[in-house]
């Protein structure tokens, strides 16, 4: 991977990180002026240029399996992102200082106080749902020296904001910084919206912020993803931890839609419509009075990161909470094995009612993703096509 310069524009350069994947392509304004933040493709630039980042936040070891640290340190893969070049803005507020942001990052930002106080606020989306909400929160809690504490005692102390017109959760921890022990705090906001989970955070000294709590507040308020938000993501649960081997940790995160798809019979009344970055296809259906539901089709090498962690990964896009019971029922089909789960909820991105029926298909060395979801009574009816859609691929 690399990050390089490719032109000047207003006197700053604009980064580019070229990556064997949808790539984050971020432009430097004037401070106080609205920021975009656009995904685009690039697989032709090869300047080896670093770009500086200022995170603050030490690196965690202890992340939720195959979760990649959203402390965002230099080395780390970036964010795999949706398709269809969605926008990000935001409005910086006084006082805050943009920095270019680091491969994870696809914002960052340094907060000078008094007496040499400094704060460091930063923006990372990865795909699915990167880990359970109190993984994360517990792993913040370690970074100042606290203890894990229970699904229920987070519950209780999170904090509803509106980031980007859309509920989020703050988690406000207090503590102490393990390099200088002074005390540190953070302010941690985790949201999950299309198909992404969004954390923005601001760490640093305790009093400065303390004091710029209510201006982080406002900033998530500002923030705008644009009328085109990026498509659903379908990726596997579990990312590949980074190791020495960077080809191999690229290769598994890779756009599905680069595999073969495979010859199946498509129902009647299926609309075949472009599908986004890690969908091999995707299909519309319309019920009755306008309702809608969707089929997405994504597949990974190896077991994907497992049946239960996927399940529970769709169970969140229905607001649902992880299950530790099987939910699955086998389904034939020829040369594999495949497992169906249904379940209803509230869709996290349009706040709507939705059932959601997944099936996921286990080859010897690759595992198919398909997933029925939007209106309830439209799902219903469409339920036995998809299950039959699923039994006639050949692959």
């Amino acid at each position: 991977m690399s990050i390089h310069p490719t032109k000047r524009s207003g006197g700053k350069f604009v980064w580019l990180l070229s990556l064997a994947m949808p790539l984050l392509l971020v432009a430097g304004c004037h401070r106080d002026e609205t920021k975009v933040y656009r995904i685009a493709k690039d697989q032709d630039q090869s300047s080896q240029q670093t770009a500086p980042a200022l995170p603050t936040d030490a690196p965690n070891p202890k992340l939720p399996p195959g979760h990649p640290d959203i402390s965002s340190a230099p080395g780390e893969p970036a964010a795999a992102s949706a398709t269809g070049a969605p926008q990000l803005t935001w409005k910086t507020p006084a006082g805050w200082i943009e920095v270019p942001p680091s491969q994870m990052r696809v914002g960052s930002f340094k907060v000078a106080g008094a007496d040499g106080k400094q704060a460091d606020v930063s923006i990372v989306p990865l795909p699915g749902m990167a880990g359970t909400d109190s993984a994360n929160v517990n792993r913040w809690r370690g970074q100042v020296g606290l203890s894990v504490v229970t699904d229920d005692e987070l519950q209780k102390a999170a904090e509803n904001v509106e980031a980007g017109g859309q509920p989020a959760q703050l988690y406000d921890i207090a503590g102490t910084n393990p390099a200088g022990g002074g005390a540190q705090r953070i302010l941690g906001v985790i949201q999950h919206r299309d198909g992404m989970a969004w954390f923005y955070k601001m760490t640093g000294d305790a009093d400065l912020v303390e004091q710029q709590k209510p201006a982080f507040v406002e900033f998530l308020k500002s923030l705008n993803f644009g009328a085109a938000a990026p498509a659903q993501v379908e990726m596997p649960a579990a990312i590949p931890a980074a190791s020495g081997d960077m080809g191999a940790l690229l290769s598994a995160a890779a756009p599905a839609a680069s595999a073969n798809k495979p010859n199946w019979q498509v129902p009647a009344g299926w609309q075949e419509v472009a599908a986004g970055q890690f969908l091999v296809a995707k299909f519309t259906l319309t019920g009755d009075g306008g309702a809608t539901a969707a089929v997405n089709v994504s597949s990974s090498p190896g077991d994907g990161g497992g049946l239960a962690a996927n399940v529970d990964r769709w169970r969140g896009q229905l607001g649902l909470s992880p299950s530790t019971d099987s939910l699955a029922t086998p389904v034939d089909i020829a040369g594999g094995k495949a497992s169906l789960v249904d379940f209803s909820g509230t869709d996290a991105r349009t706040s709507q009612p939705a059932r959601l029926v997944g099936i996921v298909v286990s080859l010897p060395d690759q595992t198919w993703f398909y997933k029925l979801m939007g209106d309830a009574k439209v799902v219903e009816s469409q339920k036995d096509a998809f299950t039959q859609f699923v039994k006639s691929a050949k692959y």
